[in-house]
């Protein structure tokens, strides 16, 4: 385990299929310990980061451990996401067996928790092989000005963060003009194209902190 449990802090945020770590950066300001999981290395290492290579189909929680104050889950997306249906017959079942596998082992981890959770997901199959999504937002909404269609499957109290945009009644509007265009099509065919595509917006992750670690 790295020695988290010699160092929770203000307590454990975990991260699945969470290579970048960037959804929980701002709890880690804020005094709490992370515990990410991923099939890759971490990215952007951080004293109070812990990070697991395993596999999220087989992993789970620690028994010995104290439950998360919040989970995220970010599945991978490739075999799910409408961008890739070209691509969905030539694949086969196995790849998507496979995906829903993680999907489901997400959702298995978020729900035993008790704490409260968001699983990400792009536009995609999901909504069909199980049930439609509670949120759905792009990066402008919060800060990052790109467009890229991102749902969210939450429970247990999560809180979305609210969106502000021009002429709502609020002083600190939070939407910005997607000058970058859209996330799906700013990266051209590479071996890091799905790790670029799916990293975590910065904004939103720090809303989401202000919405729900703030409490």
């Amino acid at each position: 385990m790295g020695g988290i449990e010699d160092h929770i802090g203000r307590g454990i945020v975990l991260s699945l299929c969470d290579r970048t770590g960037i959804m929980v950066l701002p709890w880690l300001d804020a005094g709490y310990s992370a515990l990410t999981v991923d099939l890759q290395p971490a990215a952007n290492p951080h004293p109070r980061r812990f990070h697991i290579i395993d596999d999220v189909i087989e992993w789970r929680y620690p028994e010995y451990l104290p439950s998360p104050v919040i989970v995220f889950a970010f599945p991978l997306c490739s075999d799910l996401a409408v961008s890739g249906a070209r691509w969905m017959k030539a694949k086969g079942l196995t790849a998507l067996i496979t995906a829903l596998q993680l999907v489901d082992a997400c959702r298995q981890n978020c729900e035993k928790s008790g704490a409260p959770y968001m699983i990400e997901n792009p536009i995609g199959t999901l909504s069909t092989y199980w049930r439609y999504p509670d949120f759905i937002f792009d990066p402008c909404d919060y800060g990052d000005p790109y467009t890229k269609a991102t749902c969210l499957w939450t429970g247990n109290g999560f809180v979305m963060p609210p969106c502000v945009r021009p002429g709502d009644m609020f002083d600190a509007p939070t939407w910005v003009e997607p000058t970058e265009g859209s996330m799906i099509l700013n990266f051209s065919p590479s071996p890091d194209r799905a790790d670029n595509r799916s990293i975590t917006p910065p904004g939103f992750s720090a809303a989401v902190f202000d919405a729900n670690g703030r409490r």
